[in-house]
This record gives C-alpha cells, structure tokens and sequence, in this order.
C-alpha cells in the first residue's frame, strides 16, 4: 500500500529538534527504508519549511509498547509554525511495490506522535495521533471446527470460517448444524463456502454412546492484548477467543510491570462478562515476567474472583504506583500466592523472551510446563521438569501477541511458530471442573491443532489409569500401555518416552516411496537470541522434484522457491520448532541430495534413506536437519499401540507420548506416573 503521513507544526521545531513516530513493537509491516526507489517499503520525506529532514528508522527507539520508532530530525534550518513534515509511506513513483502493512487485523492502527521542538531531547507526545484500520485481504482458504467430542445422534455445530493468506478471518463466520452420526466412531465433516468455493475438513470427532467421563476442551490460555503488549482490546480479545477460534476456554497474560491498577480489575471484569459455564470458560490472570535468575516467565491464573496481582517489577507503571504487594522473585510469587488460596490460583512455566528455571518450583501451584507456543517449541523445559524429579503436566498456548487467540499465526515477524492449544480432560466445563483436571495432569499439549489422543496404563488390577494419574505398582507386574487416536494428518511418528529415556518409536508408514521428507529444527540458545537462521538451497542429482509440500511455512512471502527441477531455494528461521518441505521425487531412491545451509551443509544418497530419519545436529539448543522418505499413497491418520512395560526403574516411571505428523503439527501427552516401589 501507499500511504502519506503529514505533521503540522504548531510550534516552532529548532534545528536538530525532531519529530518521532513510534508504532506497536508487535506490528510486523515492512521495515520503512530510504535509499532504494524501487524496492519494497521505500519511503520519501517532504517539508514545506527551510529545512532538510534527516529520517531514522530505529526498532528500539521507543518504550515498550511503542518500540518501533521513525525519527524525523530538522537539519539546517527549522521548521516554523503552520509549516508541514509528509512522509509518504510505500512510496510507488520509482517502482517500488509499496509499504507492506502488516498481517494481522486491528482497527486502530495508530501513528502515534511525539515531538521535540526545543532540541532537548525531550518529546512530548500529541493529544491526538493519525489512526488507520487494518482489514482482511481476500479469502484464501477455509477452515472447519467441530466439537471434539459428542453423543450418538447428538445434533451438533461446526463453524467454517474463511481466513486471508495471513490466517486473518475475511467473511462472517458460517455455524454449520449438523444433525449428528448414528454409530459411534471417530468422524469428521466437511463444508463448503458457496461463495468462493473454498471448502475444509473438521478436526477428527470422537463419537460415543454415552455421556464420557471426562470432555475433550479446548484451551489457549495464553496471550495479550493491547493494554499491554498485544493488539486490539481484551474484549475483542475474548470475543474471537470464543467466536473466531471456537475455543473452550481461554486465559489473558499482561505482562505484570505493565499492568496497571485500573487495568487489572479490568482484567476481572472482562473475564466475568465472558464467562459461560458449561459455554465457555475465561480465567483472570497475569504473566508473572522475572528474568530468568529470578525464576523466569510464569502464567499466572484464578479460578475464583478476588486475586492480587504480585507484580516482577513496576517499571512501566504511571510513576510505578501500585496498591500491591511485589514479587521480585518466583519464590516471593509462590508465597504470595500460598496467601490467596481463596482465589485458586495455579500456574504454568512459560518460555518466552525469558524462560523458566524451574529450580524455583511449587507443585501445589504450578501444575504444568507450557513447551509450545508462537515463541517456538521448548521440550527441553519438561525434560528439565524429570531432571529435578518433578510431577508435572505439559500445556502448550498462542502467547500471541496479535489479537487472535486459539488461531494464532505468527505473521510476518520474529515468531517462528502457530500457537499452540491444550486439550483439557474435564469433567465439566466450568472453571472448577477444569482447575481440577490440571491440577491432575489431565491434559494435552499441540501445536494448534486438535488431534485425538488416548494414553491408558492397563494393571493386572484391571482398573485402567489415564494420562496424568500417578499409579503404584509392586514388583514383578508388568503393565500394559496402550496408546490410540486420531490425528488431523497422516502421522510420521509416535514416540513413548519414561522421562528422559526413549522407550519406543513407532512409525506406522507405509514402504517408502518417491517423497522425501526435509525438515529442519532448533534453537541458538534457551533465550531471547533464540532464532536460527536456516536460509539455504537444495539441489538433487540424478533425479528431478516434481512437487513441494511445505512444512510450517506460515509466512506466505517467505516459501520455497523452486529454481528449476533439481534446485530450490529459501529464507527460513527456526526459533525451536521446525520447518521445510516434502518433496515428491521423480524416483525415490536414486540419486544424490545435497543442502547448503547457514548452519552448514548436508549431503546423503537417496538410496540410503528410509522411514528412519537421518539426521545431523549443529549444536545449539537441538538445531538439526532430519532428511526421511515417506510412502508414496496418503498415510494413515489412525494410530493404535499396545506395548508391555517390563523396562520400569524403582521410583517415577513418568511415561508421555509425542505424536508428530507428516506435516510438522506435533502433539504431546501429560505423563502418566508409575511409581514402581522397592522390593
């Protein structure tokens, strides 16, 4: 797009005084830049006054929120009363394609202004700044919801909503009454959008007789809005919570130094006012944001009303006033939150532009470790967990910071991954009801899709145990575990681990045909400077690509090119989940590969690949490529596996399964504890 941006002066500005335009740290619009005419984002700056303007751009130049920062400086001359500044943004008379804007939908996107006429350095912000909406782009795809769950003959609604390239919804969301399924079963539905003809299948439905013990709820408890970090406000917040991801139950995480008093109650209030028993279920709560020597991220929620925010710090409070108590560090949290047993609260360690050390840990409140969200994935935080010998769920959640919980794509900017989601097993869908399965490990963490999961531990008790429970065992017995779902792909692997140890890989494929799958994972460090660059090409000899799959390629400017039929090329970054392409090959097996990366380069012979992945690491935190072939027809979605476990140690025996999918979608399951006693 082209748009001008104009300031009238109504006081004087000095030489070398300057006017600043700061915009939301999360906006992920094209970078504005200055020397080149013909490319993207290019930017001209015209004044009526005697004067020249010097434009900086600085991505820091401004407190958080408003950290992306245009200075405007006035340079020999000034720039008097009534005289004008335009700043014409995305300008398109050299050939430039225009200033993209950016991804995501928010209706008050504002120029916010500042000035500093005296050349003191000391701004002063307008009264009122320029404002513009950001809107969806066209259709590009459809999206099918279901209930993950229900009753013989039970009539139902699925939602189909159509998305933009960016994963923004563009029309009316559709509810589509479906009048139920006769037999049990697992099902999906399809629906069409008469209009532009896009159509999408549902998640996997889990059909049953009976009413079930425990639901199957969805919940992206994890994310922000524009009080603090975020987009758009918190009841739009809620609203597309509910509405435009069709989530079960959602959470709000404000940043807790930028929290005010005023904004906290307001916390409360907006979450009571979108709280639905049995509906959909809302929880009040606040990132607890410590550096990590101080005990790292933690969510923090209630499940009761009347909690007191303990804050890290104040240091973007007005004046850093506040009626409550602080928390400088995680076990101060813990403690003060030990006070307020009357509100419920528990909470979850988080990775996020800090992380966790859960060396600081309180199992009667922290009830899981979050190892997914837009951030990337972090399975190193629950292996952390097994190393200090801990009981605990896994949850993975959006921390979108893009006004779209429960549907959050990482756009244009330095997140690397779709948030995730985390299925609930619940009695109820109640606040109360859903406190209890957390705090029994009764949950499932994904990374934003919605398969169907099962793990048991069958005993020669005959009384089955699921994910979560904690199981006593003497010596000699040997129990059966039995794990069975549905995914919303073809299934690549399913792996069952005993805490750190690996107990078996199942890959239910076929023989392996033409495809060949290429994916690439990882991070630089547990914090901030995560990102790993993977920008690279590939090329086959002896053999031609005749398709190109993508894996996690969510930023639709940034995919796979394909040079010609032996070579590709791409930009691509990975801040601890993974990415890349399944190629259909012209031959499966013949031929040379050869990658050349930032992170080095790899080279196999196709004939030596199988359903195992190769796979070489480079360093980091699990920074690898994996390379695999996979069958040639659609894999199965289906998955079943019963494995006895005569391997168990005396002690903890925490037993999960990881469920990855051919198209990179990863699925975790909270362990299940046996504890095997001394003979």
């Amino acid at each position: 797009m082209s748009l001008t941006y104009t300031y009238l002066a109504d006081h004087p500005i000095d030489d070398s005084g300057c006017v600043k335009v700061v915009f939301r740290q999360v906006g992920d619009f094209g970078t504005p830049q200055f020397g080149n005419p013909a490319a993207p984002n290019y930017c001209t700056i015209r004044t009526t006054g005697n004067c020249k303007i010097e434009p900086r751009w600085d991505s820091k130049g401004h407190a958080r929120p408003w950290r992306n920062a245009l200075f405007l400086r006035v340079a020999k001359g000034f720039l008097d009363r009534d005289e004008t500044i335009t700043v014409t943004f995305g300008d398109t008379s050299g050939g430039s394609p225009g200033w993209r804007a950016q991804t995501f939908v928010e209706p008050t996107f504002e120029f916010k202004t500042f000035v500093d006429p005296i050349a003191t350095y000391q701004f002063k912000e307008l009264k009122e700044s320029p404002i513009v909406e950001i809107v969806p782009g066209p259709p590009a795809r459809a999206i099918c919801i279901a209930p993950s769950q229900v009753r013989i003959g039970e009539p139902f609604s699925a939602i189909l909503k159509l998305e933009d390239r960016w994963g923004n919804p563009t029309e009316r969301i559709q509810h589509i009454r479906q009048r139920g399924f006769a037999s049990p079963g697992i099902e999906t539905v399809c629906a069409c959008d008469k209009a532009t003809g896009l159509s999408a299948e549902s998640n996997p439905i889990e059909v049953i007789k009976d009413e079930a013990p425990l639901g199957r709820f969805w919940a992206d408890f994890h994310a922000q809005s524009e009080e603090t970090v975020g987009t758009n406000t918190i009841r739009d917040y809620f609203a597309f919570a509910r509405d435009a991801a069709c989530l079960d139950i959602a959470g709000h995480q404000g940043n807790d130094f930028q929290i005010t008093d005023e904004f906290w109650a307001d916390i409360e209030r907006a979450a009571n006012e979108f709280h639905k028993p049995h509906r959909f279920v809302t929880f009040s709560g606040y990132e607890w944001s410590g550096n990590t020597p101080l005990g790292g991220d933690r969510n923090v929620y209630f499940a009761e009303n009347g909690g007191r925010i303990a804050r890290s710090c104040r240091d973007l409070l007005p004046d850093e006033q506040s009626i409550y108590d602080d928390a400088p560090t995680a076990e101060d949290l813990f403690a003060a939150l030990r006070e307020q047993s009357k509100a419920n609260p528990f909470v979850f360690a988080h990775v996020g532009g800090r992380y966790a050390d859960i060396r600081m840990h309180d199992p009667s409140l922290e009830v899981a470790v979050e190892i997914h969200s837009a951030w990337g994935t972090f399975e190193w935080l629950l292996e952390d967990a097994f190393r200090f010998g801990y009981r605990i769920g896994i949850c993975a959640n959006s921390d979108g910071h893009k006004g779209r919980p429960g549907a959050s794509y990482p756009g244009a900017s330095s997140f690397g991954s779709y948030g995730g989601l985390t299925c609930v097993r619940s009695k109820a869908l109640t606040r109360s009801s859903v406190l209890e399965a957390l705090q029994a490990r009764h949950c499932i963490a994904t990374t934003g899709h919605r398969p169907l999961i099962n793990l048991e531990l069958l005993t020669e008790d005959q009384v089955a145990r699921m994910l979560g429970d904690v199981c006593r065992l003497s010596p000699g017995t040997t129990p059966r575990l039995r794990i069975w779902g549905t995914g919303t792909a073809p299934i690549e692997s399913i792996t069952i681990r005993n805490g750190l140890e690996t107990v078996a890989v199942e890959r239910p494929l076929g023989e392996p045909g033409r495809r060949v799958r290429v994916v690439w994972s990882g991070a630089e460090v547990r914090g901030r400077d995560r990102m790993v660059a993977w920008d690279g090409d590939l090329v086959v000899q002896g053999n031609r690509i005749l398709d190109i799959s993508p894996i996690n390629r969510w930023n639709p400017e940034a995919q796979i090119e394909k040079i010609d039929d032996t070579h590709l090329r791409w930009r691509s970054i990975t801040t601890g989940g993974l990415c890349g392409a399944i190629l259909t090959l012209e031959c499966g097996d013949a031929g040379l590969l050869e990658m050349n990366t930032a992170q080095g380069i790899v080279c196999c012979e196709l004939q030596t690949l199988g359903r195992e992945p190769n796979v070489w690491p480079f360093g980091g935190v699990e920074k690898r490529i994996e390379i695999s072939r996979l069958p040639d027809g659609p894999g199965n979605r289906d998955f079943s596996i019963e494995l006895p476990l005569d391997h168990l140690h005396t002690g903890d025996n925490p037993l999960y399964v990881r469920v990855a999918q051919e198209d990179g979608h990863l699925a975790w399951t909270s362990p299940l504890y046996i504890v095997l006693e001394d003979s």
